[in-house]
């Protein structure tokens, strides 16, 4: 099980909807406890694709975000994009892309403006599995 602060969801969900019709994203950090994951920091990225279908990190800001995870005493914990116009879960480019199967993977559907939905999956090879994410 993944959780995430109802605050930190709201930061993800202003910064993908500024976004729009791109895609968003970003990385997520914080404390691992047994097989939970407690998101504790979100760092919101420039998606250096601009596209609607795919994203990349700006580089720059990734590097800031892990040094920044480090002095704060976080473990990175994975990833979040933003899937402007399809389903909270892996497209086939997501499930390529996932390289590191201890990565947790969020994807955040605006397909329905007005009922955005947060997802958190584990990605190995082509299975992704729902997490189970908590928003509290």
């Amino acid at each position: 099980m993944i959780t995430i602060s109802k605050d930190d969801y709201q930061k993800i969900l202003e910064h993908a909807q500024k976004n729009l019709p791109e895609e968003a994203c970003g990385l997520i950090a914080g404390k691992i406890e047994g097989n939970d994951k407690h998101i504790e920091k979100v760092y919101l990225l420039t998606n250096i694709d601009h596209s609607n279908e795919h994203f990349s990190l700006d580089p720059k800001e990734h590097l800031a975000a892990i040094k920044d995870m480090r002095q704060n005493g976080l473990s990175p914990l994975g990833n979040w994009h933003s899937h402007p116009e399809s389903p909270s879960r892996p497209s086939q480019e997501d499930k390529r892309l996932a390289f590191d199967s201890k990565a947790s993977y969020l994807i955040l559907s605006l397909m329905d403006r007005e009922n955005p939905v947060l997802n958190s999956f584990h990605i190995e090879g082509d299975n992704a599995t729902n997490e189970g994410l908590v928003i509290g």
